[in-house]
């Protein structure tokens, strides 16, 4: 299986200091040490990289200065609800480098699916770079229906991946059946990659590789030698990290930020609205961390 963009893509966290600003160098330590993990990709400034709440220049700042200190690909989450924003924004990422951008369904406004290709066909319009189209009805309010997935990748040039967080594999086997083989679908739901790799899936844009790119790397592989008993046992592996990523009590990136604050990392707590991390969630972290490791 073909993945331009790398096959373990994690959402990358935003560090803060304690001051509450981005803090780029930590951004740098964390991009290198994924890496070192297995990571294939990188992707900024997404949910968990809590792109609502960054400003457009600490994104440039950010998509910039990381994309300079890594030799893997970079996504910039460039996505907005605004349609010329979002042309501002896919410019913008361009300029700073990046490999491909990462654009969301508007959310919030609600738009039919005409208005939904027309936002893609428009923001997609606006840069050379490869565009991965996300589809995470949870959070959007509007899915992106089949018809409209397969022709925004048949009929949008650089329409080129889809980060399928819509829940559906039976709808995700069509895309994948009714598209071209330079059209790629990466998992957008770390708990459904397995499933998804069976219909064609090449790779995942994840959460829990924060800390478990190395499972995954190990599934991945047993799945493209046909060893479906190794794969199982590299998800399974996993599944506590599935649950713990994220639930609505304690939302996603609040349980990543503490599982990287317990490896000793200082990336602070998120923006608010998210958080602020209630007790007892990095010693589940620490709990987790340890078994995933007597496993490995």
């Amino acid at each position: 299986m073909s993945a331009r963009f790398g096959r373990i893509l994690p959402a990358m966290i935003t560090p803060f200091d304690e001051s509450g600003d981005v803090d780029v160098d930590m951004a740098v330590t964390l991009a290198k040490r994924l890496i070192g993990e297995g990571s294939e990709g990188l992707v900024l400034t997404g949910t968990t990289g809590e792109g609502p709440t960054i400003t457009d220049e600490e994104d440039w700042e950010l998509w910039r200065t990381v994309k300079e200190s890594v030799t893997v690909p970079v996504i910039a989450g460039a996505g907005t609800n605004d349609t010329a924003h979002s042309i501002e924004q896919v410019k913008m990422a361009e300029e700073c480098g990046v490999d491909g951008v990462l654009v969301v369904t508007p959310y919030y406004n609600r738009p039919s699916q005409a208005g939904i290709y027309a936002h893609f066909e428009a923001v997609a319009g606006a840069t050379s770079l490869p565009v991965m189209v996300y589809d995470i009805q949870s959070r959007t309010s509007k899915n992106i229906e089949t018809p409209t997935l397969v022709a925004m990748a048949n009929e949008i040039s650089n329409v080129a991946a889809l980060k399928d967080a819509a829940g559906s594999p039976d709808e995700t086997a069509r895309v994948i059946a009714e598209t071209g083989d330079d059209f790629e679908v990466y998992s957008g739901d770390d708990s459904l990659t397995l499933p998804l790799i069976a219909i064609g899936a090449v790779g995942v844009v994840s959460v829990c590789a924060h800390w478990t790119s190395p499972e995954f790397v190990k599934m991945f592989d047993a799945c493209a030698a046909g060893d479906l008993a190794e794969a199982r046992s590299a998800n399974a592996s996993m599944l506590d990290s599935y649950d713990f990523e994220g639930s609505p009590e304690i939302p996603n990136p609040v349980p990543s930020k503490a599982m990287l604050r317990m490896l000793g990392l200082a990336v602070g707590e998120p923006r608010l609205p998210m958080g602020p991390t209630p007790e007892g969630v990095e010693d589940e972290a620490k709990r987790i961390y340890a078994d995933l490791l007597s496993r490995r």
